[in-house]
């Protein structure tokens, strides 16, 4: 457990930040809350005891400061196009690791494109998107992939109950179609391709008791970055149901609200990995309840890996390839229910 090492949280007064703080202190850590708002830094110390530190992406110093004496920096603040780079070159700077919950697509590459070389020859570690989106689906299809070294595809959908977004979510998702413009993206042939076309609407069969739903198909999520970074998968594609992408696209649908002592909200998720190579498939599934919430034990037991040594590798990684994907999925026990490696020929 963390033992009393100082972990800064930078965003820790997020929706989701708070979730992470929480589940620091759960974990023996001490978080460090830092962002730019005095105010909700503040209110947020007087709830949980906590110093905490102002910084702000534009100014550096403030970044040194407020990672001096951690030993890592956990980043929540979106939209992540702004703040990973600042941050990881502040984590850079104090040569601690540096973990994100970013689901930017275009972040995430970033990420990748522009710090790979540097993390790896410095020995650091970088792992971004280590979340719902991103980190989980990536560690599923590394669970589900078991001793193959290459698949034809992956397929990774997502079943949610409602998605009522923060307004983290939405300013994210503003900004990544802003870059995007006009086209969307997909991953196939081994490449990124930029597409005009609208997303196919599709039906997907999800274990039950769900069963037959229809999806929105090509929904690209940062799991589509993650999975091909090491995995030898040339098409790699997410599904999300339509429900879902309804409340989200709505720009009324409200906040989550609370549904229990902990702050979850009554939403529920399953997601369904598919790999297939040849005539064989790998399924693995994890359910639970609150997209966000489940985001905190995603990122907190990473933390706990990275600061414990339980690594494969060093340099930006994502969290199918700088941890053991089973073992991690089996100690989230406790916040998802997990059906791994069932196997059969489609062919």
């Amino acid at each position: 457990m963390g033992s009393g090492q100082l972990v800064a949280v930078f965003g820790a007064y997020g929706h989701t930040g708070r979730f992470v703080v929480a589940e620091l202190a759960a974990r023996g850590f001490v978080p460090v809350p830092s962002g730019r708002n005095a105010q909700a830094l503040e209110e947020l110390a007087g709830e949980h005891g906590l110093a905490t530190r102002v910084a702000s992406v534009g100014d550096p110093a403030s970044l040194d400061r407020a990672l001096a004496g951690t030993a890592a920096v956990i980043n929540r603040a979106g939209p992540f196009a702004s703040t990973t780079g600042p941050v990881i070159e502040a984590a850079l700077r104090a040569g601690i690791p540096y973990l994100d919950v970013a689901a930017e697509l275009e972040a995430n590459l970033d990420t990748f494109a522009h710090y790979r070389e540097r993390a790896r020859d410095a020995g650091a570690v970088i792992v971004p998107a280590m979340a719902f989106f991103g980190g989980l689906g990536d560690l599923l299809a590394t669970a589900a992939m078991g001793d193959w070294t290459e698949a034809d595809e992956a397929h990774i959908a997502y079943a949610l109950s409602s998605w009522h977004p923060t307004a983290g979510t939405r300013l994210s998702g503003a900004v990544s179609r802003e870059r995007r413009g006009d086209h969307r993206l997909r991953y196939s042939g081994g490449q990124w391709e930029r597409r005009t076309d609208q997303a196919p609407t599709l039906e997907w069969t999800f274990p039950d008791p769900i069963g037959p739903r229809q999806v929105i198909g090509e929904f690209t999520m940062a799991d589509v970055v993650t999975v091909p970074q090491h995995l030898s998968i040339p098409e790699v594609t997410t599904y999300m149901t339509a429900e879902a992408i309804r409340d989200i696209a709505t720009p009324d649908t409200p906040a989550p609200t609370a549904a229990d002592q902990s702050g979850r909200s009554d939403q529920t998720f399953l997601v369904d990995v598919v790999v297939r190579s040849g005539g064989a498939e790998r399924r693995a599934t994890a359910g639970g309840q609150d997209i966000y919430a489940v985001t905190a034990p995603l990122v907190a037991e990473a933390l706990e890996r990275v600061l414990t040594g339980r690594t494969k590798t060093t340099g930006v990684a994502s969290a199918g390839e700088i941890f053991d994907a089973p073992d991690f999925l089996h100690a989230l026990a406790p916040h998802i229910t997990l059906d791994l490696n069932l196997q059969k020929q489609i062919a």
